[in-house]
């Protein structure tokens, strides 16, 4: 029985080009679906538009990133709640079974003390929805450290029912990505693919690019009972053209399914 997990583009890998470029992109490229990050550009964050470009691309939208960023703190709400409420509404409709999350800033105090209850009563009203809480990963500015996240940058400390594991965020954080999803166990669902040189910021690389262990990871899924998507989420913004940019997610599919592949037994 083969393992063929789709792998997704998430739209943020074809910034600074809008959403609609993304759809174009994996469909050029064969890719299985897309993952929308819910920022600035309109199209990102209206669901008629989205489905549009699903159904004329032949591009599902298979999970929604929620706009968890500094600079989405005000699309759609400045309420946290709301703009998560509005992600799953989002997904349920698009037919997308999970959100991505981030843990909560530490300045978002009353979200962040109500932030497990508050998805627990979210996934009653949307149960076709997993709300998959990410791993992020500790700031180093100037010789100094700080977590920007409440209560931490590694959820499954306090534990979740659903997680996204990132693979640049491991590299940022310093962590190997095995023992990450060895945490997170069988709730893991979700998986950002990129890669980090461990040089403790986030790089986004292209995975093989870097010094996270991506293949054995993609490999190990397969034994983990996963049921999830993959997304590929990497930084292509400094590409020269399109043609580099395109160059460079073909090579991250390539390496996701030769991967996967290998998990299944199969010819990559």
């Amino acid at each position: 029985m083969s393992f063929s997990p789709p792998v997704l583009l998430s739209t943020s890998s074809v910034f600074p080009e809008p959403t609609s470029a993304a759809f174009a992109t994996a469909a050029s490229l064969g890719y299985d679906g897309v993952e929308v990050m819910v920022w600035t550009d309109a199209v990102s964050q209206d669901a008629a538009a989205l489905q549009v470009l699903a159904d004329h691309y032949g591009q599902p939208v298979r999970s929604v990133h929620a706009p968890c960023l500094l600079i989405t703190q005000r699309v759609w709400s400045p309420d946290p709640w709301e703009r998560l409420r509005r992600s799953a509404a989002l997904a349920s409709t698009l037919g997308a079974p999970t959100v991505v999350v981030h843990p909560p800033f530490t300045w978002q105090r009353e979200y962040a003390r109500g932030f497990a209850d508050g998805l627990s009563r979210l996934r009653d009203e949307y149960p076709d929805v997993a709300f998959a809480v990410e791993n992020m990963y500790p700031v180093r500015m100037a010789r100094r450290v700080f977590v920007p996240y409440a209560p931490g940058w590694d959820p499954t400390t306090s534990g979740y029912d659903a997680y996204t594991l990132d693979l640049s965020h491991c590299a940022a954080a310093r962590v190997d990505a095995l023992a990450m999803a060895d945490a997170m166990g069988t709730n893991l669902a979700h998986v950002h693919l990129g890669d980090g040189s461990g040089e403790g910021h986030d790089e986004h690389l292209v995975p093989g690019r870097g010094a996270q262990p991506c293949g054995p990871l993609l490999t190990s899924l397969a034994e983990r009972g996963f049921t999830g998507s993959v997304a590929v989420e990497v930084a292509t913004r400094r590409a020269a053209n399109r043609a580099a940019r395109e160059a460079d997610l073909a090579e991250a599919l390539a390496f996701a399914r030769t991967h996967l592949g290998a998990a299944a037994g199969a010819k990559p």
